[in-house]
């Protein structure tokens, strides 16, 4: 049978079971969505015969310090704005997934606790970044575009290649792996330094449930949450990959999303148009090294990327669509060079 098992209920069932502490301690090691089976043998003295009861536990355990590994899709928690404290929210969702998965009954709720959290007004835990997950640890689909075509442009002229004039009016996009992203503060699994790692600054939105051939300007109305992300790549395999014609694969490991994604309101005036207008703070060892502003040179807004990523298909909520690289042009046009 599958149901919601209370937990003073599981405690006392699993007691009496020869694996019960072997049970226990598996719960407490990982927490949420636990497939337990437990053999009860009844009197053989009554009825000779085993039960076989499977449960689903359906609630995820905050047991575990580190949120990034409490399970596959993190605990969802609200943070503060000065990104200070932090209060679980798995009361009303256990997953961001779930919270977008069920948006529109289940953003109030959380708008509420934001507004609890900023008061003091509920018990609230130190947030460190080094604790969190991408706000996604995984995602349905995780798509990067070319809203800053000054980018494709430096690219593209590095090895000789020419840009086409249609990059300017439709962009360019391709599909990432999505199945596990890095932790924000996570090392960069590099197989060989021959692969070339770089990094790309870049802005991304998480959207609801779009529909196929959604307009721009309904597109807008889809971006729920906007967070950073490095969209690591790996240069030496690149030219090698895309003389094939077959697109980005190899080349595209996993990527890293901030710590915490924002609703757009959370920007205020410098969420215009789907743009972010800020600078995009990228240092290197510790060091300034971009400081591109994300409301300028943008030949495409977030916006349009979704709406083009929604020409064929559906997408589903959760959808992580990205900026591509934030660059912007010199003063006189030329290329941008490093602020270092």
């Amino acid at each position: 049978s599958v149901c919601d098992v209370d937990l003073s209920y599981l405690a006392s069932l699993v007691h009496h079971t020869q694996h019960g502490a072997w049970v226990k301690r598996i719960v407490q090691r990982i927490g949420g969505f636990v497939f337990i089976c437990v053999v009860i043998v009844v009197n053989e003295d009554i009825e000779p015969k085993v039960i076989i009861d499977v449960m689903i536990i359906s609630k995820v355990f905050p047991l575990d310090p580190e949120l990034k590994i409490i399970c596959c899709d993190g605990k969802l928690v609200v943070v503060s704005k000065d990104l200070t404290r932090y209060c679980a929210a798995d009361n009303i969702a256990p997953t961001l997934q779930h919270a977008l998965d069920h948006w529109d009954a289940i953003a109030p709720k959380l708008e509420a606790l934001y507004t609890d959290v900023e008061h003091e007004a509920v018990p609230c835990e130190r947030f460190h970044e080094r604790e969190a997950h991408s706000p996604l640890p995984r995602a349905y689909q995780w798509a990067d575009g070319s809203a800053y075509i000054n980018h494709v442009e430096l690219v593209r002229k590095a090895r000789g290649a020419e840009v086409p004039e249609s990059f300017y009016h439709d962009p360019l996009m391709y599909q990432g792996g999505s199945d596990n992203f890095l932790a924000p503060r996570d090392d960069i699994p590099l197989g060989d330094t021959k692969w070339g790692c770089d990094m790309e600054g870049e802005i991304a939105v998480i959207t609801d449930d779009v529909p196929m051939g959604v307009s721009k300007d309904d597109a807008a109305d889809h971006i729920k949450l906007v967070m950073l992300v490095n969209d690591v790549s790996l240069r030496g395999l690149i030219p090698g990959e895309l003389a094939k014609g077959f697109g980005f694969f190899q080349s595209k490991p996993a990527s890293a999303f901030s710590p915490v994604a924002v609703t757009p309101d959370e920007l205020g005036d410098a969420w215009q148009g789907s743009v972010i207008h800020l600078p995009l703070m990228v240092d290197y060892n510790g060091q300034p090294f971009g400081r591109a502003n994300a409301g300028v040179d943008a030949t495409f807004s977030l916006a349009e990327l979704v709406a083009h990523a929604a020409k064929t298909r559906d997408l589903g909520a959760g959808t992580i669509i990205g900026s591509g690289t934030v660059s912007n042009q010199g003063p006189d046009g030329d290329p941008g060079k490093p602020v270092a």
